[in-house]
């Protein structure tokens, strides 16, 4: 049997806001080929082991990443667009991601066409419908080729059509060989698209499964509680 890749590894990892502990003795391998759904309550710590795993927070304990990871892209719930063309956001992701210039026309027209925006080219990208915006943010993230994308609440508020569109396009990118790490609160969307779930509660990881074991499982009564929607938001 094949020994997973790691691609990133966390051992121990603690994180501190002032007084407050958001994460805590986290240990945690990203395994190449993986799409892991984070799941909690509002202040488990998803977003912040997010930023921990992308190496955007100061943290104790280890953090590892292996070459496999060097290309890695964070797609925030709201994504950051510049007061550019659809496809000068586009261009401009490519130049600072240092990609060739001969590169850049062929690869953003690519993108356009993954992420069905080509229509809109050369409409103002903050002129764009929140699904819309969301996509451009996809289709730039693609564009750079990364070998791990990192998800925050990638559909959140947004409408049931524009979450299908947004969830076909991750698809793609896991049967393109991408490896995703994901944040939702949509436990629907966790089971339609991870392979594995952890599950956080209060800066703990309480679950790391399968996602057909999670879901069969539940790892332990907390867990249990949390699906049925008995656990009260963690916001202290």
């Amino acid at each position: 049997m094949n020994t997973p890749t790691a691609m990133v590894s966390l051992a121990g990892l603690g994180v501190r806001y002032g007084a407050v502990t958001a994460l805590r003795g986290v240990d945690l391998r990203v395994n190449r080929g993986d799409f892991i759904a984070l799941v909690g309550a509002n202040g488990s710590g998803k977003t912040t082991l997010l930023q921990a795993l992308h190496g955007m927070v100061a943290h104790t304990g280890s953090r590892v990443v292996s070459e496999l990871a060097a290309a890695q892209v964070m797609v925030f719930q709201r994504p950051f667009v510049l007061r550019l063309s659809v496809a000068n956001n586009l261009r401009l992701a490519l130049w600072l991601a240092g990609v060739p210039a001969r590169e850049r026309a062929l690869r953003a027209a690519q993108a356009l066409q993954r992420a069905g925006l080509v229509a809109l080219r050369d409409r103002p990208a903050r002129a764009l419908s929140g699904g819309q915006q969301q996509r451009l943010a996809l289709a730039r993230a693609w564009a750079i080729r990364p070998a791990l994308l990192f998800l925050d609440e990638p559909t959140a508020n947004l409408d049931p059509s524009a979450k299908r569109e947004i969830e076909t396009l991750l698809t793609g990118f896991k049967a393109d060989g991408m490896t995703l790490v994901m944040s939702t609160h949509n436990l629907g969307q966790a089971k339609r698209l991870a392979t594995r779930v952890v599950y956080l509660e209060r800066g703990d990881i309480r679950a790391d499964l399968p996602t057909a074991d999670f879901f069969a499982q539940h790892g332990d009564g907390r867990t249990e509680q949390f699906l049925r929607g008995e656990l009260k938001w963690d916001i202290e």
